[in-house]
């Protein structure tokens, strides 16, 4: 099991921390054990299949093709749009970017943006970014811990403030800013806006529900997104709890929410704390997770 060093990053509209992280420019590095200070894509590198599963590492090879991150909202975040891999790969070489949010904390009324809430032409798009009327289209929904949203690309969304989210997503930057409320940036300038880019890549359909369905249980795993770059679930402990890896030809994410655990894998143990992660190699054939007097609540994400 590894544990890795965080990465924060201020930002205009709070601050996000990156725990795991394969992005070229934040690679996230080991934190302790025989291999600290390498960081995670070496470790693929070194390890291939053994790490990351057969699968994962042919179709991604030496790059960790999951980030996951926490994000502390204290101001609203620009309006924005991820391409496709198809749609970043033909346009700017890039990858694409699915994503999910899971709601850790949120204030009273708040709020976050996701979606169309009426169907819109390219061209109304176009018009409605000229003249700040954007969000007026876009759905608005109250959140609560727990809440649950899927990203596909192509999807218009927006975290509001008030909240501390959990996400997870592919290894990818790729965002085309929509609208900013003509605010600068850290240095002081306009950050630009993309668009004609995010007109051909926006998804203008309207879905009867944004939010993610599931139905919460103590001491039992539920699965929450499966897409075709991740799959996710919640496990809350009161008591020890034993996960079998043995089919599972991938490594595993587990992404502290509250609590705090011991985790214990193949001879070995890892403590785990709220805002933290731990990545469970691929040829682990399983997990045991022994919570804290307090519980623990983590999500478990792999490929």
């Amino acid at each position: 099991m590894y544990k890795l060093e965080p990465i924060l990053r201020p930002m205009i509209w709070g601050s996000e921390l990156w725990v795991l992280s394969g992005y070229p420019e934040r690679l996230s590095v080991v934190a302790e054990g025989p291999d600290k200070g390498m960081n995670i894509n070496e470790l693929v590198a070194r390890e291939k299949g053994r790490l990351v599963g057969e699968e994962c590492y042919r179709r991604f090879g030496d790059e960790f093709p999951l980030l996951v991150k926490f994000l502390d909202v204290h101001a609203p975040l620009s309006i924005q749009v991820h391409p496709s891999e198809e749609f970043a790969q033909a346009r700017q070489g890039l990858h694409g970017k699915t994503e999910m949010w899971y709601v850790i904390r949120a204030e009273k009324d708040a709020r976050l943006m996701c979606g169309f809430s009426r169907e819109i032409t390219p061209e109304e798009f176009t018009r409605r970014v000229a003249d700040g009327s954007i969000t007026d289209v876009i759905a608005s929904h109250d959140i609560a811990p727990g809440d649950v949203f899927f990203i596909p690309t192509g999807r218009v969304h927006a975290l509001l403030e008030g909240s501390y989210i959990a996400e997870i997503q592919q290894t990818s930057d790729s965002t085309y800013r929509i609208w900013d409320y003509n605010r600068p940036g850290l240095d002081g300038k306009p950050r630009p806006l993309h668009t004609e880019l995010a007109k051909d890549a926006l998804d203008y359909r309207v879905c009867d529900s944004y939010k993610t369905p599931y139905e919460p249980q103590r001491d039992a795993e539920v699965p929450l997104v499966s897409c075709e770059y991740f799959t996710t679930s919640v496990l809350e402990l009161s008591a020890p709890f034993r996960k079998d890896l043995s089919t599972l030809d991938s490594f595993l994410i587990v992404m502290c929410l509250e609590g705090g655990a011991l985790l214990r894998s193949e001879g070995r143990e890892a403590k785990i704390a709220s805002d933290e992660c731990v990545l469970v190699p691929a040829s682990a054939q399983d997990i045991e997770f022994i919570p804290d007097a307090g519980g623990l609540k983590v999500l478990l994400s792999h490929v």
